[in-house]
């Protein structure tokens, strides 16, 4: 069959996003997922998803990594959905939608989505780095050089080795100002950097005030494919109202033989 596709990109994350409402997929068929995804054989992106119907919500969100096995929450993948369903008519300027991990609103201003996060009550503090879960596992850690680092080699050898097969994403960090950081992001699923992670970036910037390297509630974050901001309130040992701000473009659209 002919599937028709859009490709969208949120910081250089991208995903192969397809209109599910009319329950077109073949949702178990991870081996098409893949070629899909594949770079050279396929459209390429970093993950696929599926807009689907609610009945509590405005839409449901179906993502899966690039490997072709149903993800935890994708952030940036979260935003880009939003943008879809705007620009197909689903929603207006706000919206909700459920996803694995729950219900989500979002905003739509242009080309900046704003999507709300899960709240987040446990940030583990480890003599190296941090680990807490923002709707997916989040190994944060500093290191010097950020631009020269090895990510492909050290995400690796942590993901397996540290978390073993089940896997954690690693991010590592650089502090450039007092609430701008540097981030470049190991997943698990895609198994190597991709230029941008919305869970990430917003594990990020709840480690980095924890451990106080920065007071500030708004915290900037530069990744390889571009800017995202990450705005929360702290109460007690729990973080609230988590939003992540950056832009999801449409790339292209086209269809593809299945």
């Amino acid at each position: 069959m002919k599937l028709e596709f859009f490709k969208y990109q949120g910081t250089g994350n991208d995903f192969v996003i397809i209109d599910n409402r009319q329950d077109i997929f073949p949702k178990n068929d991870t081996k098409l997922v893949a070629e899909l995804c594949d770079r050279r054989f396929g459209i390429g992106a970093d993950g696929l998803m599926l807009l689907e119907n609610d009945e509590a919500s405005d839409f449901k969100m179906v993502y899966y990594n690039s490997d072709g096995g149903q993800s935890t929450m994708c952030g940036n993948g979260g935003r880009c959905l939003v943008a879809f369903a705007h620009y197909l008519g689903v929603i207006g300027e706000t919206c909700t939608f459920n996803a694995v991990d729950g219900l989500h609103e979002a905003t739509v201003d242009g080309d900046i989505v704003k999507l709300k996060m899960i709240d987040v009550d446990e940030v583990h503090e480890m003599p190296n780095h941090i680990f807490l879960d923002t709707g997916s596992p989040h190994h944060v850690q500093l290191v010097k050089n950020l631009p020269q680092f090895d990510v492909q080699k050290e995400g690796k050898r942590l993901r397996y080795g540290l978390y073993g097969e089940s896997g954690s994403n690693i991010n590592f960090v650089e502090q450039e100002d007092g609430d701008v950081f540097q981030v470049r992001t190991y997943e698990r699923g895609v198994e190597g950097e991709t230029y941008s992670c919305g869970t990430g970036v917003t594990a990020v910037a709840l480690a980095m005030h924890e451990s106080g390297k920065t007071s500030s509630s708004e915290v900037h974050i530069k990744t390889l494919g571009g800017d995202l901001t990450i705005s929360f309130e702290k109460s007690g040992e729990k973080y609230s109202n988590v939003y992540l701000k950056g832009p999801a473009i449409q790339v292209f659209k086209g269809e593809v033989e299945c």
